[in-house]
């Protein structure tokens, strides 16, 4: 289960017909995981302000949606790639399907009982599954074909990861967001709409458990490994990345509902202001299929460098502006967002051969950073408001414009 250029080879061949079509065939089945967890995650950006509302939280309060949902990446990562590493990918990932489904029907007894804890709790349990998810599939990929474009190949099928988060805004305005308009806010809401994806969740899981994907659990799992990942310099550089990243991504998402509703800014409703999202995670959606075409020809740090600071300027006009150019700023980050997580991921696990299993790890680890700097955004927009608050992401893309440059170049310590 290694990630280097001769294991991706060995693969192709241990294969029975030995042809790439078969590589294609699991790339296209794992599109559905990544469309999935990205509908999941960006449902999240419409949970925060109901749930504000539901419960009359500050924005603190109501950052530890994310702070609960990302916090199991921390808690969860390393126990997931010893499954991963133990019975291989493809269980992982039914594995990983089964608890997320069990965590989305959790939401039916927390909205009957309405407690904000219990919310939070099963919004655990349904992180817990996609992180499985997340450290089986995204190695799965780079593994998958050509090492040289692993960052293409795991950029393309994050598309469809946008693709999720894109409709997801909808989909929340219209089962979640307008029942809240139409009536008083209520928790019950959100109960149809979660045993919908807990359906979708346990049918994927029962299709993946009869699917022939590519077996490559190598016959060296049971070799001892030597060493660390943690000795690739640029992996620990690219953990902090994945780390200022999601963090960054995920607070600018978690706003925006709010944000918008600000007279200064859009005056939107709710309802409103989430279908709007959907302009943020569209640009993302269509940024990744750019990217996968551009990284092709271009090194992927200096695609990644480029956009970081692109999104820093966008982010300044926002929080130095109102109205239109604020609102249209701040939706414009995410074209720019497009490519940052799969190009950290790859250039982090590139050169790490036996480690890349531990690497992968260690890099969903970082993803905690979604449970961390939203609350700290969230603390800072209670106290400076919520326009200056974006002064927290802003820091988190100087970093990642360095680690394109700079920290991204394979180096063992």
């Amino acid at each position: 289960m290694a990630g280097t250029p001769s294991v991706a080879t060995d693969n192709i061949v241990a294969n029975p017909s030995g042809e790439p079509q078969n590589f294609q065939f699991a790339l296209i089945s794992l599109t559905s995981l990544f469309f999935m967890w990205g509908f999941i995650t960006c449902l999240n950006d419409i949970l925060i302000p109901h749930l504000k509302s539901v419960f009359d939280l500050n924005y603190t309060q109501a950052m530890l949606v994310q702070f609960c949902f990302f916090g199991a990446y921390f808690l969860v990562s390393i126990p997931a790639s010893m499954i991963t590493k133990k019975f291989g990918y493809q269980k992982g990932i039914v594995v990983g399907l089964v608890i997320a489904g069990i965590g989305c029907m959790l939401f039916y007894p927390a909205a009957i009982v309405k407690s904000y804890p219990v919310f939070l709790g099963a919004l655990f349990v349904l992180a817990s599954g996609i992180t499985l998810l997340q450290v089986s599939a995204n190695p799965y990929v780079t593994l998958l074909g050509d090492p040289k474009t692993a960052s293409s190949r795991l950029t393309m099928t994050q598309a469809f990861n946008s693709l999720g988060t894109t409709i997801a805004p909808y989909f929340g305005a219209l089962l979640i967001l307008s029942q809240a308009t139409e009536a008083a806010a209520n928790a019950e809401a959100v109960q149809i709409p979660y045993l919908i994806l807990a359906g979708a969740l346990f049918l994927l899981a029962a299709i993946f458990t009869f699917l022939k994907l590519p077996d490559i659990q190598t016959q060296e799992t049971d070799e001892v490994v030597e060493g660390s990942a943690l000795q690739y310099r640029h992996l620990v550089l690219g953990a902090v990345g994945i780390f200022v990243y999601v963090g960054a991504e995920v607070s600018i998402g978690s706003f925006l509902v709010n944000y918008l509703g600000e007279d200064f800014i859009a005056g939107l409703k709710e309802h409103d202001a989430a279908t709007m999202i959907t302009y943020y995670w569209g640009g993302a959606m269509v940024g990744r299929f750019i990217g996968a075409i551009v990284m092709q020809k271009v090194e992927g740090g200096k695609v990644l460098a480029f956009n970081a600071v692109a999104v820093m300027v966008m982010l300044a006009i926002s929080m130095m502006t109102s109205g239109a150019i604020a609102m249209w700023s701040i939706l414009a980050i995410g074209l720019f967002n497009s490519i940052m997580f799969p190009t950290i991921f790859s250039l982090a696990l590139s050169g790490l051969g036996k480690h890349t299993p531990q690497g992968s790890g260690i890099l969903c680890l970082a993803i905690v950073g979604g449970a961390l700097v939203p609350v700290v955004q969230g603390v800072f927009a209670d106290n400076i408001g919520i326009q200056l608050s974006f002064i927290i992401p802003l820091v988190c893309y100087i970093y990642i414009a360095h680690y394109g440059l700079v920290g991204s170049k394979p180096q063992q310590q």
